[in-house]
């Protein structure tokens, strides 16, 4: 058997449809000659998910939970379960598009001292979207006060392969060997800010993170209109923003942050209050949560109960 240079590592929940679009994505897409593996985590899906993996594409190497776990968790199992070289971490939701891969995998091969490359993300519709960032400090805090966040802490621009802060998992290329030297994703994470914590922690040990805007993928848009699924959303992201900058030791930052969004989303709550066809409500929500962090049911209590079923 030939050394295995690639594995596609791909997390799904309750996604059936999204992940056989994902898979038939890689099949269309995958580098001609580049020795590849193909894992797919199910989590814990009601869907008939695990199923059709099996049907439709045994030779997968398919990790079935039978409990729901974290994203972090997840990706952690899947990078450990790899043989390749270089892993590409993939959503349910996320669709190569054409050279994707090649583009990825040359971003890394020329440049040894990265250990990760993102791809540009794109909508349902192909629009692009924000997909990589500076780390978080007291700059992007500062700028979300006066509403020029984007500005400054959107790194995702412009189309030559550039050094950035930190990039979406949802199709991300990692040097195996350096995820093994930071220890892997962190499982306290559940979701948000999982990738965050290991690109920091990458580039703290000395690695690059890399933007590569020729390689595309459709992330496409799962956000539910259930407003229970969106409130869980916005308390998993602010819970683990939080858990963030307090495993870091950023504790002043994460002062500042805190008081420079609350602010931020109650001018956004009352512009939205008068705006027609606007909702405040997100926004009010988005501040309580700013506020207090660790209150609120989130995504991880949600896994909690399914698992209790």
């Amino acid at each position: 058997m030939s050394e295995v240079e690639l594995s596609y590592c791909v997390v799904n929940t309750n996604g059936r449809e999204d992940l056989l679009a994902c898979l038939a994505a890689i099949a269309a897409t995958h580098p001609k000659g580049v020795a590849h593996e193909l894992l797919v985590l199910d989590n814990a899906s009601t869907d008939g998910s695990a199923d059709a993996v099996r049907e439709r594409h045994p030779e997968a190497t398919l990790i079935a939970l039978e409990r729901r776990a974290g994203k972090g968790e997840n990706d952690t199992r899947l990078l450990e379960s790899a043989r390749g070289r270089l892993c590409l971490l993939l959503n349910e939701d996320s669709e190569l598009q054409p050279a994707a891969v090649d583009e990825l995998i040359a971003a890394l091969d020329a440049d040894p001292e990265a250990a990760a490359a993102g791809a540009r993300l794109l909508t349902s519709e192909g629009e692009e979207t924000d997909c990589a960032w500076r780390l978080p400090d007291l700059r992007w805090a500062l700028a979300a006060a006066v509403f020029m966040h984007s500005r400054v802490a959107v790194e995702s621009r412009g189309e030559v392969v550039r050094d950035v802060g930190w990039v979406q998992s949802s199709a991300m290329l990692v040097r195996r060997e350096a995820a093994r030297q930071v220890g892997w994703l962190d499982p306290d994470f559940f979701v948000y800010s999982d990738e965050t914590d290991f690109c920091k922690r990458l580039r703290d040990a000395g690695w690059r993170i890399l933007f590569v805007p020729g390689a595309r993928a459709i992330h496409h848009d799962q956000l539910s209109t259930d407003s229970a699924a969106m409130r869980r959303r916005i308390v998993e992201f602010h819970r683990n923003r939080d858990l963030y900058f307090r495993k870091h030791g950023m504790w002043f930052t994460r002062i500042v942050w805190r008081l420079c969004w609350t602010w931020a989303y109650l001018v956004r709550a009352a512009a939205a209050a008068v705006l027609p066809g606007r909702d405040p409500r997100r926004y009010l929500l988005h501040a309580r949560q700013e506020l207090r962090p660790g209150s609120g049911e989130g995504l991880r209590e949600a896994a909690a109960l399914h698992n209790a079923g």
